[in-house]
């Protein structure tokens, strides 16, 4: 059985998107504006987020979850260039609920909203949440008007939950806790 192997980037340099438009994987041409790609930009801000994240010390079940997200962001990415193509699979979404319930399992319990902040690889994790509801917003509005897999919707829901639990898994491995929220602070 012959593997299907994608298109290898030897030239990047194309010019073919001088005139506004880019090209998916199945060789069709979109605007570079168009709801597909707005959504394709978003997962790879994503990912570069996390890579920044990535950076950073961390523990390193931490750091595995992550880089698996980074390759699961990719499929999504290619599961987007593709239309009608469905890369991302219900076990990946497992996968991401199964982390989540691993890493919040020793953290206390929330009495009050927390803020975004206290140790920086924390604050790159919320950064990361921040970008990837973004994301999410993105495929939604793509949704609306072209069928997005249920995996993949259901995998990026996931994946902003994660990334609110492992900013506070961070926070505590870098030995601070959460940065509550203090209602009405500054109120006059």
């Amino acid at each position: 059985m012959t593997e299907r192997k994608g298109n290898r980037l030897s030239k990047i340099v194309t010019r073919t998107g001088d005139a506004g438009t880019t090209g998916l994987g199945d060789g069709s041409r979109t605007t570079k504006d168009s709801l597909r790609i707005d959504a394709i930009g978003e997962i790879d801000e994503l990912n570069s987020s996390l890579g920044v994240l990535l950076c950073e010390e961390m523990p390193d079940a931490i750091r595995a979850a992550l880089l698996d997200v980074q390759n699961d962001l990719f499929d999504l990415g290619g599961e987007l260039c593709l239309p009608g193509m469905e890369v991302i699979k219900e076990i990946q979404v497992a996968r991401l609920e199964e982390s989540a319930e691993e890493f919040n399992a020793d953290l206390p319990m929330l009495k009050e909203f927390i803020l975004p902040g206290g140790t920086r690889a924390a604050s790159l994790a919320h950064l990361s949440r921040t970008v990837c509801r973004r994301t999410e917003r993105a495929m939604v509005r793509l949704h609306n008007t072209e069928a997005l897999s249920d995996p993949a919707r259901r995998y990026i829901n996931r994946l902003s939950d994660l990334l609110f639990i492992l900013g506070r898994a961070l926070n505590r491995a870098g030995g601070r806790g959460d940065v509550l929220w203090q209602k009405g602070k500054n109120a006059v």
